[in-house]
């Protein structure tokens, strides 16, 4: 059934497509004493995003993930009209995570149009966008950044409109974007947004340690076979550092080892810093720890993945 105030209720989630009726949602929420935790996606669920809200869940009275496919976040040459759109399986998918993690949870679904989001229009052009926009000085340029400028950008802005829109107690993010979590948190303090910013552990494979991610889905069975070598390459440089070994340029040479035993095609491979990301020689108390993090090739398809040395997040 359908209801432009409240959204459409199917079984126990409700589908939300309108700033409006989040908002209502929320102080339906709001009004029950309950908390809200919220989980931001660009669909194509998979364990990994179930995972998250999961933590949602256990943290909070109410969750709402959002199902937004972000046009700010592309560059003209990157694969924006290819992303998965799977809004009807996603929703399945949520439903059944629901009753697993708590029975009565209220949950929600915020899948609103790019106009929506951005009303003034959004192109995947930087130079011809107008508008409010945010932007991380310092961290946006490292790691990521440096290959693909417009990114972090395009996620600081979204996922600030989303926060103004949903006012959650908690946000759940995962590990695997490790880059966009510094950004995340950065952006959290610098804005006081009421909120507590979650990271949650990478979900990988459990066969091969593959990270999950909506991207895997573009590998061939023989790239598929092929992409672990950077987890495996990073799991010999962790267990190097948990041996004593802290200098950079041994840690990172086991991971380059793996990763052409599969021919990877590496973009970059970093460590940095917790706090600054940027480059440290070796990991130490004085860094504070360290990302052990990269980005590789398999094809057209570009995955990145990190590990974390000496801290937790």
């Amino acid at each position: 059934m359908s209801d432009t105030t409240s959204g459409a209720l199917i079984n126990t989630v409700t589908i939300l497509h309108t700033v409006r009726q989040v908002r209502e949602w929320n102080s339906a929420q709001k009004a029950l004493g309950k908390s809200i935790g919220f989980v931001p996606t660009m669909g194509a669920l998979h364990e990994g995003h179930l995972h998250l809200v999961t933590i949602a869940a256990q943290k909070s009275d109410s969750v709402i993930v959002s199902i937004f496919v972000n046009p700010a976040q592309f560059a003209p040459h990157e694969d924006l009209d290819k992303y998965p759109r799977t809004l009807e399986k996603d929703i399945k998918r949520l439903e059944q995570t629901q009753i697993a993690a708590r029975s009565a949870l209220p949950i929600a679904v915020f899948a609103p149009s790019v106009a929506e989001m951005y009303p003034g229009g959004i192109t995947t052009h930087r130079g011809q966008q107008k508008g409010t926009f945010v932007e991380v000085l310092g961290l946006s340029e490292m790691l990521e950044g440096g290959t693909r400028p417009h990114f972090f950008r395009g996620v600081a802005t979204v996922v600030s409109k989303l926060f103004h829109i949903v006012m959650p107690d908690y946000a759940v993010f995962g590990q695997k974007d490790i880059q966009q979590c510094c950004v995340l948190r950065a952006m959290v303090q610098d804005q006081h947004f009421p909120l507590t910013l979650v990271v949650a552990s990478t979900v990988r494979d459990v066969n091969d340690g593959l990270a999950l991610s909506s991207r895997n889905v573009y590998l061939t069975p023989e790239q598929r076979n092929r992409a672990p070598a950077f987890y495996r390459g990073m799991c010999r440089a962790r267990d190097l550092y948990q041996r004593g070994t802290t200098d950079r340029e041994e840690l990172l040479a086991v991971v380059l080892e793996e990763a052409r035993k599969d021919d990877l095609d590496i973009e970059y491979l970093s460590l940095s810093s917790p706090d600054t990301l940027a480059e440290v020689d070796s990991v130490s108390s004085e860094t504070g720890g360290a990302v052990l993090s990269g980005a590789w090739r398999m094809g057209s398809t570009r995955l990145i993945d990190n590990m974390l040395l000496g801290f937790e997040f």
